[in-house]
């Protein structure tokens, strides 16, 4: 076995959290390098460097929804005087597309400029561990070189996962992996999933005009706030998407003019239609399987997520992981980012600060948009006991809505659970436009141990949706959660 190249840290994975810590290792003055080989969706499907957020994730996913919000304002326009509005125009999937690939695509050059520029080697080979510090790299043509590392990162995310019973199911399907890339309109689409990524696909495309069903297994949002995810289902249905509720798929088949016949079954009854496109939206797994980590002694769980202490080491003392792959992490962008960063800062910076995944904020890009921060109220229930906690909330409607006839006026809704004994804010939801923009500055507040009396006591701005957080009086349980006045 010859060696090529040593390094003080090398990771393995191009996306956001193994980016963030190769950089942040190479800005401290260590001699790294990163491997990125993105293996092609069972259908063909593949991407350049950035991982599933940049490539497959939130970036693309990010800018269809804004295109078919932008599609769904011309109904607005029309009720806000615009005479003009072409309201039969139709949806151009190939221009949107491009426009979308081609941002992309900049983001890649951009990655892979950024590492030249701060001197890490970047391989675009397919990595594997040899020993607990010497990694396989093997490029696309099935050459092999070795490289010997101190330290090891693996920060491989994770891939779309199927259903196991339904036979062939990877070449009758879809998943998030192929549907950005699609050179042509998805047409009629069933979605099979009740995730946030089937929440979202389903809403962008019926929003562009496609034919969207989704059928559910069981519950929305499994983690999220449940009444908040019932009215999400509730502003869906209202916008025109299907929902197949308490049904499984039980058998896809492909049919003349490529078209797919699904049978599934529904409170014991069967039932079949036929689709253009079928989108599995079912879970992820983590991609670690590839990995020969059995064989240096990286332990697992059953689902091939790393097993890893609060530091982020592994099983091996100088193998780390971070990200989707690891064990009980959330599974977002910016929380691999920060704790990418701030391992490279330990290992390297003379740092101590570890990551702290309390009262962190994210959005379901819904049609109608979901914030959060913190716990559920059924997480919250369940830790402290409805005793111990004070649900504040508000049914309200934007102010830009009273010009329109076109949207479901009961469909906003905020939620504050507030600690009864400390008066802490410990979960903050909000369902309504601009979700992330709104619920971001919050966070600040949250981390900082804001009660609700200093919610109250700080001025919003008005008129605006994120004032209505500040002026929660109703009490759940008690009070009627019907906002009135302005």
């Amino acid at each position: 076995m010859q060696i090529t190249q040593e390094f003080d840290f090398f990771v393995i994975g191009g996306g956001s959290g193994g980016l963030a810590a190769a950089k942040q290792a190479a800005s401290q003055g260590a001699k790294v390098g990163l491997a990125d080989f993105v293996k092609p969706s069972p259908l063909g499907t593949k991407w350049g460097l950035g991982g599933t957020c940049v490539n497959v994730g939130c970036i693309p996913k990010k800018l269809m929804h804004f295109a078919a919000l932008a599609g769904e304002l011309r109904k607005d326009q029309v009720e806000a005087g615009w005479i003009n509005t072409d309201m039969q125009g139709k949806h151009d999937w190939n221009r949107m597309t491009e426009n979308v690939r081609n941002h992309i695509k900049k983001l890649n050059f951009q990655y892979k400029n950024q590492l030249n520029n701060q001197e890490v080697k970047y391989y675009n080979k397919l990595a594997e561990l040899e020993k607990s510090n010497i990694v396989k790299l093997v490029d696309k043509d099935g050459g092999v070189e070795f490289i010997k590392s101190k330290f090891i990162l693996i920060a491989v995310g994770g891939r779309p996962s199927y259903p196991e019973d339904i036979p062939e199911i990877e070449k009758k399907v879809i998943t998030s992996d192929d549907l950005f890339w699609l050179p042509n309109n998805p047409g009629k689409t069933l979605i099979v999933g009740a995730s946030y990524v089937a929440l979202e696909c389903g809403g962008f495309l019926n929003g562009l005009g496609y034919d969207s069903s989704i059928m559910v297994r069981s519950i929305l949002l499994r983690g999220f706030d449940q009444q908040i995810a019932g009215k999400i289902e509730d502003y869906m249905v209202e916008s025109g998407v299907k929902f197949i509720n308490e049904a499984i798929p039980i058998n896809i088949e492909v049919i003349e003019n490529n078209r797919r016949l699904v049978t599934w079954k529904q409170k014991g009854v069967q039932h079949s239609d036929t689709f253009d496109t079928v989108l599995i939206a079912t879970g992820r797994k983590s991609d670690t399987s590839k990995l020969n980590l059995e064989r240096v002694g990286v332990k697992t769980n059953k689902n091939g997520k790393i097993i890893c202490t609060i530091d982020d080491r592994t099983s091996v003392s100088n193998i780390y992981a971070i990200g989707d792959c690891v064990e009980g992490r959330p599974e977002l962008t910016p929380t691999a980012i920060k704790c990418g960063q701030l391992l490279a800062n330990r290992l390297f910076g003379g740092q101590k600060k570890m990551m702290c995944y309390q009262f962190i904020p994210t959005t379901v890009f819904t049609p109608l948009e979901y914030g959060c921060i913190g716990y559920s109220e059924e997480e919250a229930i369940n830790k402290f006991t409805q005793n111990e906690i004070i649900i504040y909330h508000s049914i309200f409607k934007p102010l830009e809505w009273n010009l329109l006839e076109s949207h479901y006026a009961q469909a906003c809704m905020i939620k504050l659970i507030v600690m009864a004994s400390t008066r802490r804010v410990i979960g903050l939801h909000y369902l309504g436009p601009n979700a992330g923009e709104v619920v971001q500055g919050y966070a600040v507040a949250m981390k900082l141990g804001a009660t609700k009396e200093q919610f109250d006591a700080t001025i919003g701005i008005h008129p605006t949706c994120s004032e209505e957080i500040l002026t929660l009086t109703a009490v759940k349980g008690i009070d009627n959660p019907q906002k009135e006045g302005c």
